[in-house]
């Protein structure tokens, strides 16, 4: 006779609405410092503005009109890019603890995950990262994106989204192994593994998002030109993406991790 399954379904309705909360309350968390990175980086790359001014003007907006900018179509699509993120991520824990029958706050590492979380992460990012170029380019008629940088806005996404989601709990037992009381004297492992792992990850990933970039932004450009551009503007580009992917990934990942652990418990 097959043994009977049984699924943790307590407070199922309520584990999920704990889910979306921890995810919109991270993303509402980093949004505001993303959305100015990101629009800095585009400007910078499409010649409109430099980085450092673009930065400059919109944190003076954010600080003398907020509610204009919390508002505004680039807020909207960054909460609702790292709020879909969070969410999907949380949505396959609860899944998977309700499935196997696991605690509540349960948190898994596996292949679905990435699969889940990458493809909403990529479809949300897709979007938002077509928006953007087209809102912050130089062209007075913004043309389609084309494929390639599509692709390798594809590219870059799934190498932030491997490094945030599944590197960590991997990657937090041989932090723990290697540095021992020392570390988890200052932050815990997972959290360490969580703000190192998607910072790391961005000295590959800015490249591809460069090169995607200027694909859209020039036509017609010999690739020599291309390697030059984007080697240029590695360097500032590597440093405002790891500014922006650690409160993306790191603290938003830790936010949305322990305000979902937390309340899980009082659910469960």
């Amino acid at each position: 006779m097959a043994p009977v399954t049984t699924w943790n379904t307590k407070n199922l309705g309520l584990r999920l609405g704990v889910d979306l909360a921890s995810a919109a309350t991270a993303g509402a968390l980093v949004a505001p410092l993303i959305t100015i990175i990101d629009r800095g980086i585009i400007e910078n790359s499409s010649g409109r503005n430099t980085l450092g001014q673009s930065l400059q003007s919109q944190l003076k907006n954010l600080l003398l009109r907020p509610h204009r900018f919390l508002i505004s179509k680039p807020f909207a699509l960054i909460f609702a890019l790292y709020t879909g993120t969070y969410m999907t991520a949380n949505a396959i824990d609860t899944a998977s603890s309700t499935l196997r029958s696991e605690s509540a706050d349960k948190v898994t590492s596996g292949l679905p995950k990435f699969l889940a979380t990458s493809t909403a992460n990529l479809s949300l990012c897709l979007y938002k990262d077509s928006q953007f170029t087209k809102l912050f380019s130089t062209h007075k008629s913004p043309r389609p994106v084309p494929p390639l940088t599509m692709l390798l806005f594809a590219l870059r996404d799934s190498c932030t989204v491997f490094a945030s989601f599944n590197v960590p709990p991997l990657l937090a037992p041989r932090l723990a192994d290697r540095f021992g009381a020392g570390l988890e004297r200052h932050v815990s492992s997972a959290t360490a593994a969580q703000f190192l792992a998607p910072a790391a990850v961005q000295v590959v990933s800015t490249p591809l998002h460069l090169l995607g970039l200027d694909l859209y932004n020039r036509d017609g450009v010999r690739a020599r030109e291309r390697v030059a551009k984007v080697a240029s503007e590695w360097g500032k580009s590597c440093l405002a993406r790891i500014a922006r992917i650690v409160p993306a990934f790191g603290l938003g990942g830790v936010v949305n991790a322990r305000m979902r652990c937390g309340l899980m418990a009082g659910v469960e």
